[in-house]
Order: structure tokens, then C-alpha cells, then sequence
């Protein structure tokens, strides 16, 4: 397994990061089969985790933490904050109230007294990037977090975190987490040349776009009745991302490799990507995925792909991709009726 650095923390992660989110009720509920996985998984040279707060329900960090007791110092763990963790109105997003509960949490379910990287999961327009890196920068210093990241920022919060950092002198965003692969190449235009100007590692998630890319799903086949499909419904019908998977299934058979492993040496062979993140839900996926960890694409190849979805191109947004409220709330765009009938 390629080992990397993480940006400029001085951590070394492998190019392949163990993805929890198929842990637990959302996938695989059997326990002891998720922490075989995992123990796979490091065994085969991998020493990068991540997870989250809501995945499974918290249930999937009491699964990682059980797994990884008497292995822990192997590795480095990252775990995300942001959504919801029950009923109430403070009981999610980026506030220091809800922060300092949330580590607590993830701490005891992890069965860990540090986090090696914990991360902002969703951008929180509500609340000030300020008062989010003072609460994590307390954290960094007690000696509970080693390294703070975000995930699913946009190319000007990102920018707007490290000025306030060093405004402010609070510790500075060391990662970022966004979503990656062959159909969704959108972060090549902004956010992979900004986490590269600012020094941050980058771990992308569904670099097999949320299953696309592995040919379970294809054009003019009948759709099948999952949560996936009830979850990404628009994403996994989309007739360019269908078309376009038909193509790379093509240039994959000819190059001699499975698709899988083609899109995750694409998305591991740019070079501000440090890590992919894997969302194995059984251990044939996991061996699977691990049998193409050595492939590198030829310049031939990856010319090829480019014509088949042009660099830094989304062919259409993940229905769960973060969308900026200025897109999402009319009245960030349109001025009041009266104030329009005035102008």
C-alpha cells in the first residue's frame, strides 16, 4: 500500500483511506464481520479510518472502536461532527455549545482518549467559521484532536477558514473532504488548487461514485429496488452519467483491468489527492478493492478518460452534495417583490 503525506501535519496515511459508513444498520450489521474487515484492512497495509458521528446512528464508531482495541496506535483515526445525534435544536452543526458535547461522544464510542483528525462534516452557514476553529483549536490543545479538517467545503470557505486562522491565531484546517471521481470531477477547478495553495491533504469520498463505477448500475437496464437507489435516485439514473459509464466500461474491458480498480487509480493518481476513501460493505468488496491498490494509470489512459468526461467537469451534482444556500433559498437571489416593482 503507497503510503502519503497528509498535507503538511507530518502524518503518513495510505493512498487508500477504510471508509465506515456501510458499518452498521445503513449496511453490514454484523459486528464481528465489520471488525474482520477492518482488521483485513489494516493487515493489507491500510492505517487510514474514517467515520462519523451519525453514521449507523453512532452505532458505526462503537463498531470501529470495538475493532481496533490493541491496534489503535496502527491508526490514524478521523471522525466528523455536524449532523444530527438526536432530537432537541442544538444537538448538531458547528457550535462550540454542540462541539464540545460531540467529541465527548465520539471519544467514549471510539473507546480512544485522542482523534487523529476530526473534521467539520458539513459546511454550517449559521454558524461563524470563527467560533468553530476556537472550539476545535481548545480541543488541539487539550490533547483530545491531533489535526482539525472540514469536508464538503467550497473553494471560498476554505479560503475564508485559513484567513481566519491566521487572524485570529487559532490552529488552521489541515484537510479536506470532498466528493470525487471520474463523473464528478468538479473540485479540479477551485477546491483541489486551493487545499494545494494552503498545504492540506485532501481524502475524497465515493471515488466509485456512490456505485456507478463499479457496472452494477447500467444504461437500459431495469433499476433495482435499494436504498442506494432510494437515497441517490437522480444520480444513479442520470442519462450522461450512464452513457459515460458505458464508455469507461468499454476502455477498462481493453486496458485489461475491472472498472473498480480503474476509478480508483484515477482518483488516487492526482496529485493532490492523498487518500480514497473505500465504502466496503462485505469482504469480497474489500479484496476486491485491494486487489487494484497497485495500479497506476498510463498518461494514454487517463488522456482517454479526459475525453470522456473533461477535466474538472461534473456531469451532474450527487443528489447529496452540499448546495450553497445562495442557491437554495430564493430570497438570497431575488430581491422583494415591492423593492422589484420599485427598480
Amino acid at each position: 500500500m503507497r503510503m502519503r503525506h497528509l498535507g503538511r501535519t507530518g502524518i503518513e496515511v495510505s493512498a487508500y483511506c477504510l471508509g465506515t459508513m456501510m458499518f452498521g444498520p445503513a449496511g453490514n450489521p454484523d459486528h464481528d464481520d465489520c471488525a474482520r474487515m477492518i482488521h483485513r484492512a489494516l493487515d493489507a497495509g491500510i492505517n487510514f479510518v474514517d467515520t462519523a458521528d451519525v453514521y449507523g446512528h453512532s452505532e458505526t464508531e462503537e463498531i470501529v472502536g470495538k475493532a481496533l482495541k490493541g491496534r489503535r496506535d496502527e491508526v490514524v483515526l478521523a471522525t466528523k461532527f455536524n449532523g444530527p445525534m438526536g432530537e432537541g435544536p442544538n444537538r448538531s452543526g458547528s457550535s462550540r455549545r454542540w462541539l464540545s458535547q460531540a467529541v465527548e461522544g465520539s471519544l467514549k464510542r471510539l473507546q480512544t482518549d485522542y482523534i487523529d483528525l476530526y473534521q467539520i462534516h458539513h459546511p454550517d452557514p449559521h454558524t461563524d467559521i470563527e467560533e468553530t476553529l476556537s472550539a476545535l483549536t481548545d480541543l488541539l490543545r487539550a490533547g483530545k484532536v491531533r489535526a482539525i479538517g472540514s469536508s464538503n467545503l467550497p473553494a471560498s470557505d476554505i479560503v475564508e477558514a485559513q484567513w481566519v486562522s491566521q487572524q485570529r491565531g487559532l490552529h488552521r484546517l489541515r484537510t479536506e473532504q470532498p466528493t470525487y471521481s471520474i463523473l464528478n470531477r468538479g473540485i479540479e477547478r477551485e477546491v483541489l488548487p486551493t487545499c494545494r495553495r494552503h498545504g492540506m491533504g485532501v481524502l475524497v469520498w465515493s471515488p466509485l461514485a456512490m456505485g456507478l463505477l463499479t457496472g452494477r448500475y447500467r444504461k437500459n437496464s431495469p433499476r433495482p429496488d435499494n436504498e442506494r437507489m432510494r437515497w441517490v435516485p437522480q444520480h444513479l439514473t442520470d442519462e450522461r452519467k450512464l452513457d459515460a459509464v458505458e464508455q469507461l466500461l468499454t476502455l477498462a474491458d481493453e486496458a485489461g483491468h475491472p472498472l473498480t480498480h480503474l476509478a480508483m487509480a484515477f482518483a488516487t493518481s492526482h496529485p493532490d489527492v492523498t487518500s480514497a476513501i473505500i465504502g466496503p460493505r462485505t469482504m469480497d468488496q474489500l479484496d476486491d478493492l485491494l486487489a487494484g491498490a497497485g495500479l497506476t494509470l498510463s498518461d494514454s489512459l487517463l488522456d482517454t478518460i479526459d475525453t470522456i468526461v473533461p477535466p474538472g467537469t461534473d456531469l451532474s451534482p450527487l443528489d447529496v452534495s452540499y448546495t450553497p444556500a445562495a442557491l437554495t433559498r430564493t430570497d438570497l437571489r431575488r430581491l422583494p417583490p415591492h423593492e422589484r416593482a420599485a427598480a
